[in-house]
């Protein structure tokens, strides 16, 4: 039997995972059926400590890959052999017996307020002039990406009818399919019924809620490409905004910012989608900065430079 063909089934319709990971796990696992030298259909008899552990040594010293992507395969592999155990083809699962390469901890990045208040107060529409269907889109790819902290794919999956304009929400379909809700600032509100408005006057047509809410200008949907180039322009124009310009660094600056403004872990949990707490814990490392400010120029002791003495 091609336990790969079944395996990957699996993931895609059981698990729900995107067709790009599993066109991921599938060329993994294809990688290590040629490092055994054995066809797809023979891979179970790779399944085992020593070959795993080979293969491990192999991406790392041979291919030269990095720690994170040597662990990748390795996480491949392990819910493979976690698929074969459940189908009773295995009795355990060899890959938890290999240990995996140490990934060094890599601090998510993110812009300053100031600098993002600066982009708005650059960027605000005034009253009395046209208003573009560029210049709408633009702008609110930034502030939905700032604002709701969602992914890329999660903005170009949104509808017209994923905003309720009547209680303030957006309606968003997240990793593993699964759907959440993120209340939306009035003011984005209003920026999102501007930016419909230029676009039904581009279009010269009212537009239906199961259509694309973010369109190019000749109404196709957004693709990921044209949003990675929309940040990064819209953000070159802040000079205070350096390095790397993308909506993921976006995405961890509203994370970071509600943080050090006292939101609870769980909350930006929801708001993010993560599947776990621990995907959100990485933010609280951003904020030991501003916690070592606060500390020294709050705590007894540390105004008196350490000292017990008065």
């Amino acid at each position: 039997m091609d336990y790969i063909k079944k395996y990957l089934v699996y993931i895609r319709t059981v698990r729900r995972y995107s067709p790009r990971t599993a066109e991921i796990y599938q060329d993994i696992l294809g990688r290590y059926c040629q490092f055994c030298s054995l066809e797809p259909q023979q891979i179970v008899k790779a399944m085992t400590v020593g070959d795993i552990r080979d293969y491990q040594v192999h991406l790392s010293l041979e291919k030269k890959l990095s720690a994170k992507t040597s662990a990748q395969h390795m996480s491949v592999l392990s819910g493979f052999a976690a698929f074969l155990v459940r189908e009773g083809v295995l009795d355990s699962n060899p890959v938890s017996l290999v240990g995996r390469p140490k990934i060094p901890k890599r601090l998510p990045s993110f812009y300053r307020e100031a600098s993002m208040q600066e982009y708005f107060e650059m960027t605000e529409w005034k009253a009395g002039t046209a208003l573009s269907h560029k210049d709408a889109l633009h702008r609110l790819v930034i502030s939905l990406l700032y604002s709701t902290g969602i992914r890329r794919s999660e903005l170009i999956g949104l509808k017209i009818g994923s905003v309720d304009f009547g209680r303030n929400v957006l309606h968003v379909r997240g990793k593993g399919n699964k759907m959440r809700e993120i209340p939306i600032i009035s003011s984005l509100s209003k920026e999102i019924l501007l930016y419909l408005q230029a676009t039904e006057s581009l279009l010269g047509r009212e537009r239906t809620p199961e259509e694309p809410l973010l369109v190019t200008e000749k109404g196709k949907p957004l693709y990921p490409v044209a949003v990675e180039r929309i940040v990064g322009e819209e953000l070159a124009l802040v000079p205070g905004i350096a390095g790397r310009k993308s909506p993921h660094v976006l995405r961890h600056t509203i994370a970071t910012e509600l943080l050090e403004k006292g939101a609870d872990l769980n909350s930006i949990k929801e708001l993010l989608g993560h599947s776990s707490l621990a995907a959100t814990q990485v933010y609280t490392h951003n904020s030991i900065g501003k916690l070592k400010n606060v500390y020294n120029n709050a705590h007894p002791r540390a105004k008196r430079g350490g000292n017990n003495g008065d």
